[in-house]
C-alpha cells in the first residue's frame, strides 16, 4: 500500500511540473466554443453525460491546454484514453478514426478562425 502511494505521488508531482512547464492558454469561452461545435463526446458521441477536457495530445507527450488540442470527452473515453495516441486508441476501441479525424480537423479550422477574427477586431484602432 505504501508502494503504490508513494507511486501516486510520484506521478502526481512529474504531472505537476509538465503542467507548470506548458503553455496552458484555453479560456472559458474558448471552451464553451469547442463543446457547443462538438455537441458531445468527441469520441462516442455522448451527449448526456458531463464533459471533461481531453488533450488530443496528452501532456505527457508535450500537449497543451489550447484551442487546438482540447476536444471534450467523457469521463469513460477520458479515462480509456489516458495518454494514448489518440488514433491508436480509435483503432484499439472499435471507434471510427478517419470521421473523428475529419470533424476535428473541420471544427479546429473554425475555431482558429473565430480566434483570428476575434484577435483582430480586438486589435483595430477605435
Amino acid at each position: 500500500m505504501v508502494a503504490s502511494n508513494s507511486r501516486r505521488a510520484r506521478a502526481a508531482r512529474r504531472r505537476k511540473r509538465r503542467m507548470d512547464g506548458a503553455q496552458n492558454d484555453l479560456t472559458t469561452q474558448e471552451w464553451t466554443a469547442i463543446r457547443a461545435l462538438w455537441g458531445g463526446c468527441a469520441y462516442c458521441g455522448a451527449s448526456d453525460r458531463p464533459l471533461q477536457r481531453d488533450c488530443v495530445m496528452a501532456i505527457s507527450r508535450g500537449g497543451r491546454y489550447t484551442l487546438d488540442n482540447v476536444v471534450p470527452a467523457c469521463a469513460a473515453c477520458n479515462a480509456s484514453k489516458c495518454n494514448d495516441e489518440v488514433t491508436a486508441w480509435m483503432r484499439r476501441k472499435r471507434l471510427d478514426e478517419r470521421a473523428f479525424l475529419e470533424r476535428y480537423v473541420g471544427i479546429r479550422a473554425e475555431l482558429l478562425e473565430a480566434s483570428a477574427n476575434s484577435s483582430s477586431v480586438d486589435a483595430a484602432p477605435r
